[in-house]
């Protein structure tokens, strides 16, 4: 039997050492989508706009250093600060799910979502805060 269905897991637990978010952007509906008209895809339960935030993970046991996490927003969430003398900015996300799934090469996949971001926060959020 496959699990169809999102599965809640902490921010913790995707991202132990932290993440840093690099960009926003809206996800594109290829189905809807005509040859230079991009359609933003829309989430299916709440009718809401997608939007992806590019992620990087410090992990250095992480199986990817970049993961994309979708958010489903009426407007595109704002990234946090800055912080001095880094590229990117610590994130942390609210609400996270992961849905796996097998992807074109045959290998587990994993596809993640969150319900909102925010600035690391927190004795629990220390690492996302540490510069590289």
């Amino acid at each position: 039997m496959a699990i169809k269905l999102a599965i809640p897991v902490a921010f913790t637990d995707v991202f132990p050492v932290g993440a840093y978010a690099t960009k926003v952007e809206p996800v594109s509906d290829f189905e809807a989508s005509k040859s230079g008209q991009q359609v933003q895809a829309r989430d299916k339960a709440t009718g809401l706009p997608m939007w992806v935030v590019t992620v990087s993970d410090p992990d250095p046991d992480a199986r990817d250093a970049s993961v994309k996490v979708k958010i489903p927003a009426s407007v595109a969430p704002v990234l946090p600060e800055e912080l001095p003398g880094l590229p990117f900015r610590p994130v942390e996300f609210d609400g996270m799910t992961v849905t796996p799934w097998v992807n074109g090469s045959g290998r587990l996949a994993y596809s993640f979502r969150a319900a909102g971001l925010h600035a690391p926060t927190g004795a629990g959020s220390k690492q996302a805060g540490k510069a590289a």
